[in-house]
């Protein structure tokens, strides 16, 4: 048996938690969900019925993690030997950018594609405060900076970077100089290369 068993569907979120399981060089399995017809035992492990999820199969017992950004955090820490955990120095920018990617981008990413803007007070409200303040706080901090934690990739910039690259791709996000030259350095690296392939190769074999 493999060390993880990875539920997913190429087009999903799915193809974040595939990053970072190739950047930790996991040993992995996936299950690809049918949204209209969901294992059994993918719903046992995720009532949400959401992907991803994965099972990690460890010595003293399945452990079952969801939602993306766990995911990635959950694997640096079970394989620190990829070099992917930050040091004591860039642990806050680890934290903050990869917690910020999975609450104001997320959030804003969303509402734009759905059509909902906040406006008035309701930006007291929203987590995520409006589009353009996250957009200006996301581009302000990628400036001058190569990776989230300076000048060294960690786990963070996988979900950081998933984030940026769709939104750029489908044109959600404003593409700024800044939004650019870090999708551009994220796709060129080697595991998100791989990972990217896997999924393009499914969701091709999915259209026949």
């Amino acid at each position: 048996m493999a060390d993880y068993t990875f539920y997913t569907n190429p087009m999903s979120r799915g193809q974040i938690a595939r990053w970072a399981l190739h950047e930790v060089a996991a040993d992995y399995q996936h299950v690809i969900v049918d949204w209209a017809n969901k294992p059994e035992a993918f719903l046992t492990a995720n009532a949400m019925g959401k992907v991803p999820t994965i099972v990690h199969h460890a010595p003293d017992g399945d452990r079952v993690v969801t939602e993306a950004a766990a995911i990635c955090l959950y694997l640096a820490e079970m394989h620190p030997e990829a070099g992917l955990l930050p040091n004591d120095a860039e642990t806050a920018d680890y934290f903050r950018w990869t917690l910020f990617a999975a609450g104001p981008i997320e959030q804003c990413i969303t509402s734009r594609a759905l059509k909902f803007e906040p406006s008035g007070n309701q930006e007291m409200m929203a987590g995520w405060g409006s589009f353009d303040r996250t957009m200006n706080t996301l581009e302000a901090f990628l400036t001058d900076r190569t990776w989230v934690c300076g000048t060294r990739f960690t786990m963070a910039d996988v979900y950081l970077g998933s984030s940026i690259d769709w939104g750029l791709t489908f044109g959600i996000l404003p593409p700024n100089e800044a939004l650019v030259a870090y999708a551009e350095r994220i796709q060129a690296l080697p595991a998100y290369k791989t990972a990217k392939a896997v999924d393009n190769a499914l969701i091709e074999a999915m259209k026949k």
